[in-house]
């Protein structure tokens, strides 16, 4: 399904100089070498105000932890997956992360319009590569090695200030364009990193031809599955910091109000509105499925059981008797393991 609202995906990314590279230039005769300089002139001292960032290497690491902290499921998933690209798609994790957390994190209540505009001007400086703090390291990097465009990124700030202003959508198309900003735009940002197999084989004795494919709706579609997962996951807490995701519309349709979700009323009226929000949400995982065995091979695996893991809250939810204000659905960790081996085959033969 196409996002309501399209938005430029085709600016180009500038060439950077690598972080960290060294130019070692020969000095000219004229200039003494810089043995022969005495110690205290070959101190220069640092600029003020000024913190030197970490390595490389600990800037990764640092990503991967936070990572591994805050998203079990989608870490899982990253494990999978060739070095350099679970190092990258950890980069992107935390910087999405941190761009969540302005509006929903410990300090949100301090966060204004003005604090995501300082927030954009940081993420133009990481695109500039110049990090700015020890996590951006991470993702300067990632953003040499891989095409990443900055206007998924300039989306999901964008999403952020619709959660400053608003904390009701009327109709799903408003909540599907809330979607694809926060969370589809995920999938615009890491597509890139997965790399897409340009080759076909139509039958054993065909040689590979090259074809052109273009997976970003299927990308997108994942990206809104899994916010709308959330969003039928953390009902309950987010009625209780007076939101309501779920859209107007369709509460009415099931004649359920307000009152009720804040009151947590699971009754049939709540079942059938789960049941059909939950229906919606599966439409859109079998649309993102498709375009799964258009990936390079080695990222189909790891994107399949993401797929499937984060699909399976849904199931949790159904086990759970659509009870979502007072359990929290999750997938406990022998299911995890189960949807492994279903992700392996799926990855081989689909």
């Amino acid at each position: 399904m196409v996002a309501s609202e399209q938005t430029n995906k085709n600016q180009t990314l500038s060439n950077h100089a690598p972080t960290g590279m060294a130019i070692r230039l020969s000095p000219p005769d004229d200039l003494p070498y810089l043995s022969s300089v005495p110690t205290e002139m070959r101190k220069l001292p640092k600029p003020s105000g000024v913190r030197k960032l970490v390595s490389l290497d600990d800037s990764y690491e640092l990503c991967r932890k936070i990572t591994a902290k805050y998203s079990k499921t989608f870490y899982i998933g990253t494990q999978l997956m060739s070095p350099e690209k679970r190092r990258a798609i950890w980069a992107v994790y935390v910087w999405c992360r941190r761009t969540d957390e302005l509006v929903d994190g410990p300090r949100a209540a301090k966060t204004t319009s003005a604090t995501l505009d300082d927030w954009e001007q940081h993420l133009e400086s990481i695109f500039a590569a110049h990090p700015l703090d020890d996590l951006d390291v991470a993702l300067v990097d990632t953003l040499q090695r891989f095409p990443i465009e900055i206007q998924p990124f300039r989306d999901m700030i964008e999403g952020q200030r619709m959660d400053l202003c608003r904390s009701r959508y009327q109709t799903f198309e408003e909540l599907e364009l809330y979607c694809y900003r926060v969370a589809g735009t995920v999938g615009l940002m890491t597509t890139p990193v997965m790399g897409v197999d340009t080759t076909t084989r139509t039958a054993p004795w065909d040689l590979y031809q090259q074809r052109t494919i273009d997976p970003t709706q299927e990308a997108i579609a994942l990206g809104i599955a899994n916010q709308l997962t959330n969003i039928l996951r953390d009902v309950g807490e987010d009625a209780r910091r007076g939101r309501i995701y779920l859209p107007l519309d369709e509460l009415a349709l099931f004649n359920y109000t307000e009152a009720d979700l804040f009151e947590g009323v699971v009754d049939e009226r709540w079942r059938e509105l789960m049941r059909y929000q939950i229906q919606r949400a599966r439409k859109f995982f079998a649309l993102a499925e498709r375009g799964i065995s258009d990936l390079c091979a080695d990222a189909r695996f790891p994107v399949w059981a993401a797929l499937l893991l984060y699909r399976g809250i849904l199931d949790e939810i159904e086990r759970n008797d659509y009870d979502v204000f007072n359990r929290r659905a999750y997938v406990s960790g022998w299911r995890k393991l189960a949807y492994l081996p279903i992700a392996r085959l799926r990855s081989i033969a689909l």
